[in-house]
């Protein structure tokens, strides 16, 4: 699904940039995302939204979706499939492969595995990492760790994987006419403390932890403000941590901000 998230911004920068006299692009994602509008916007595109690839395991529908991809990638007969993220790098690897594609990349934004999982679901995303990898032509990685993690799980040693990080451009930020556009908006001074994060709130961005931290700040200084953009699964157990907090008006939430 095209959210508003680091995998998702990377995947589109790169169909958006993409040589059109080089390559015919085509883009697959779940639907429902918040940028589905501007991947269908973006100019010699062919995009296509695919129901039952869903972020979640649902098996069921996960076999739905990879019978769906297998006949996608037989219709449409691309030389190169580019995979992102894990559940999608899985079936998109495994829907290439079936349908004879010559080439599959895929980049990992980090692993679906987690010590926070059950040690068989962990086991169950290694196996099937490893598969995937022997059916890979290149696997990239975001980040040294990312590739190093790999190496550690078996997945492919570390000098198979080519580190390409994802890259912002700085002149679009630090804008003399945006500052302090934010404080005006929270109606706060130029000297009262303000930190933030932005993330999406999900498990491995620890918004809690935020929350927390932001708590422990405001005992110390009691005129501190905190800014929480972003949104995701874990909005309401991040609503209720601030509620707990006692931090009130002083956690502002921001929601989505591009």
């Amino acid at each position: 699904m095209l959210e508003l998230g680091g995998a998702q911004q990377n995947t589109l920068h790169t169909v958006r940039t993409l040589d059109r006299n080089l390559f015919e692009v085509s883009l697959i994602a779940g639907s429902g995302g918040l940028l589905d509008a501007e991947a269908a916007g973006i100019e010699d595109l062919h995009f296509e939204t695919c129901s039952s690839l869903v972020r979640s395991i649902r098996p069921a529908q996960d076999l739905r979706a990879f019978a769906s991809l297998v006949g996608r990638f037989r219709r449409l007969r691309p030389h190169v499939v580019h995979t992102h993220s894990s559940k999608a790098g899985i079936l998109g690897r495994a829907a290439a492969f079936l349908a004879g594609v010559p080439v599959i990349v895929h980049t990992v934004h980090g692993w679906g595995f987690n010590p926070l999982q059950t040690r068989r679901r962990q086991a169950a995303f290694v196996v099937l990492e490893r598969i995937c990898a022997l059916m890979s032509s290149q696997l990239v990685c975001v980040s040294r760790a990312n590739a190093a993690e790999g190496d550690a799980h078996g997945i492919a040693r570390a000098a198979a994987f080519q580190v390409i990080r994802s890259g912002i451009r700085l002149r679009d930020f630090g804008r003399e006419e945006d500052r302090g556009r934010l404080r005006a908006d929270l109606g706060l001074s130029a000297d009262q403390p303000l930190a933030g994060m932005i993330a999406c709130l999900k498990q491995q961005k620890a918004p809690l932890d935020f929350v927390e931290v932001a708590a422990r700040t405001a005992r110390k200084l009691p005129g501190a403000h905190f800014v929480l953009a972003g949104d995701g699964v874990l909005r309401e157990q991040v609503e209720e941590a601030v509620a707990n907090s006692g931090l009130g008006e002083r956690f502002h939430m921001l929601g989505w901000r591009r």
